[in-house]
């Protein structure tokens, strides 16, 4: 029987010393330019929707693999109702979304089912940009770092996609588009595409602070996945030869809308604002005058107690959102000169003008002419550089509803 004899070391050693120059000239010849040459980039941009979350629109990034034959679309804007603590955590504005992978031929049906359009953007990149911007996707897509805090203007699903196509072309995207500007403001196109739901458009509106109200560039005006579309057929990047070429090589439809397109511009609802103000204003003047009559003294106490209920419930929110979350676009909002938590002293007055001797407490009238102050000082602040919040009307709306019932307890208060 004859022994088998084990392997020699020096042998497996000469083996290894022989082959070490080859794979070092085969590492040395190697183009890390061509990984990316079977590789295309495109932006997909979907259309808005119909329920509230899709007003804004969506966009994701699409890339396909033609060695492979495979499609997957990078989409920043996953959010589960089911976390935990979502509704807490939304409320304070610690929101966490997070990146996901899918196949576009499992998306795309859904978003046509929805009547939104989507828009494919095939981008002019070089094999090494492809690379590098595939190589960070399938790093972030890693459970570990799939998750992000969300800000609805400057942290949210458009300014992700927007951040990783920039550092994928070295910032060409940024250097071009954060010059140029059409003065629109995070307001205004926040207002324009909530047009569809005026009551949502209208909070919206009374709870967004001064950071709303700064004029964006294009860069900053990308927040909206539309306009980031449109702002990115104007981008040039240089190819390999060294030329300027559009960053959108070709641009393709997949998919048409059925739901209508959001306006271009905000509305304008000032004047109409001021003759609601204005008429509910009379209306309270009128029926404090007939408080003779049982209905006058009712609907007099009925609309004056559950406008200062209202508006001082509202002022308790905003301060809240200022104070006790980090939702920055809400902080500082002048809106708390108008929605005044004052408001809610009042309410025992106006309940007492059930009575048909209604005799108000000094009390009530201060708190009345300081909340009547604090709505005009909210209307002379803007004639300084400092206090550019639009909240016209706002002020236009409760300005007058404030002056009159500040009135109304001047007067019954002199009558008793």
């Amino acid at each position: 029987m004859t022994r088998r004899r084990g392997p020699r070391p020096h042998v497996a050693l000469l083996w290894i010393l022989l082959l070490f120059p080859l794979f070092a000239c085969a590492q040395f010849h190697y183009d890390p330019a061509d990984a990316g040459t079977d590789i295309d980039i495109a932006l997909v941009t979907f259309g808005p929707g119909e329920e509230i979350w899709e007003r804004f629109g969506h966009n994701a990034i699409l890339i396909r693999d033609n060695a492979a034959g495979a499609q997957r679309l990078y989409n920043y804007g996953m959010f589960d109702f089911a976390q935990e603590n979502f509704w807490l955590n939304f409320a304070r504005g610690k929101m966490l979304y997070r990146i996901a992978v899918s196949d576009p031929a499992d998306d795309y049906p859904v978003y046509r089912a929805e009547g939104r359009w989507i828009v494919e953007q095939e981008l002019n990149l070089a094999p090494a940009q492809r690379m590098k911007l595939f190589d960070y996707l399938e790093w972030n897509a890693r459970p570990e770092n799939a998750q992000y805090s969300y800000e609805y203007f400057s942290a949210n699903c458009s300014t992700r996609v927007r951040d990783a196509l920039d550092d994928a072309v070295g910032g060409a995207i940024h250097g071009q588009l954060v010059a140029p500007s059409r003065g629109y403001t995070y307001r205004m196109d926040a207002d324009r595409l909530m047009r569809a739901e005026p009551a949502l458009m209208l909070g919206m509106d009374a709870g967004l602070g001064p950071f709303a109200d700064r004029r964006l560039s294009y860069w900053d005006e990308s927040f909206v996945p539309m306009e980031f579309m449109r702002h990115l057929r104007a981008v040039r990047v240089r190819d390999a030869s060294g030329q300027l070429v559009p960053l959108v090589a070709h641009e393709s439809r997949v998919a048409a809308a059925t739901v209508p397109e959001p306006p271009d511009f905000p509305p304008q609802w000032f004047w109409q604002a001021l003759a609601v103000g204005v008429a509910f204003a009379l209306t309270l003047l009128a029926l404090a005058r007939a408080r003779t009559y049982t209905w006058a003294r009712a609907s007099f106490a009925t609309l004056a107690g559950v406008a200062s209920l209202t508006l001082g419930l509202c002022g308790l929110v905003l301060l809240a959102l200022w104070t006790l979350t980090e939702h920055i676009s809400a902080w500082r909002n002048e809106n708390l000169l108008l929605f005044n938590p004052l408001c809610l002293l009042l309410v025992p007055a106006w309940l007492g003008a059930l009575r048909r001797n209604w005799r108000p407490s000094h009390f009530a009238q201060r708190i009345a002419v300081t909340v009547a102050a604090f709505a005009a000082l909210g209307f002379f602040l803007k004639v300084f550089p400092a206090f550019a919040q639009d909240n016209y009307l706002w002020i236009a709306l409760l300005l007058p509803v404030h002056a009159t019932l500040a009135f109304v307890l001047i007067r019954a208060t002199r009558s008793a």
